[in-house]
């Protein structure tokens, strides 16, 4: 064999074994991301509807690396991106040793929480926008780290000692939802909505398709970047 050739035959083997490991991980996390959502759901909307049984609380399973999260007029969709991410060279991970010293534990999968709200699925209105509220990396040795708003970008970054158990994900999806449920939608300024179009008019028993989301057209009453 070349040097060439043992080479891709060894970076295949490096490279391809690290990252199918990272992929399981990710699929094994995320299957408990979805297991302790679905319980912590559950006791809520027990505790929920106790008191009042109007406001809709529940668990939607949508796909293999989806599911949905409806607390009242907010809905939490959990999406497992099926593809491996190594980071720019100017990330902070590239800081701590245990990536330094070994550039395999940067290798990572990606789970991502985005905040919508609850009308925008259920009025269909295709151009409503939703916020990324994190996204959590793990890499092959089930390590991991959370970018996102407010606690979530810094309660859970220990990326060179914290695993993923059943404790912090339940912590992480706690703090997602309170995070979304934190924010009201504020009336966007009157010049913004002044002028609507004839179709918009005419669409209007299908909810006024103006495009709404909590920043956009809407925002969020107060949104504190970390």
């Amino acid at each position: 064999m070349t040097n060439s050739k043992k080479l891709i035959v060894d970076t295949i083997l490096e490279k391809g074994g690290i990252k199918r490991k990272v992929y399981k991980n990710t699929i094994e996390k995320f299957a408990l991301f979805k297991e302790v959502t679905k319980a912590l759901i559950e006791d809520i909307e027990q505790r929920v509807h106790k008191k009042n049984p109007e406001i809709p609380v529940k668990f939607i399973e949508k796909a293999a690396f989806e599911f949905h999260v409806q607390i009242a007029g907010d809905v939490l969709v959990f999406l497992m991106h099926t593809n491996v991410f190594d980071f720019d060279k100017s990330h902070m991970i590239w800081k701590l040793p245990y990536v330094y010293n070994n550039p395999n534990n940067a290798y990572c999968g990606m789970i991502q929480i985005y905040n919508f709200l609850a009308d925008s699925f259920r009025f269909n209105r295709e151009d409503d926008l939703g916020y990324m509220v994190a996204r959590v990396f793990i890499n092959h040795e089930s390590h991991y780290f959370v970018e996102g708003k407010r606690q979530l970008g810094y309660l859970y970054n220990n990326f060179s000692e914290e695993k993923i158990t059943k404790s912090k994900a339940t912590q992480i999806v706690e703090s997602a939802i309170l995070y979304a449920l934190d924010f009201d939608l504020l009336t966007p300024p009157y010049d913004a909505v002044s002028v609507v179009s004839l179709s918009q008019i005419s669409n209007a028993s299908r909810a006024l398709r103006v495009k709404t989301a909590k920043r956009l057209g809407f925002q969020f009453s107060k949104d504190d970047e970390v």
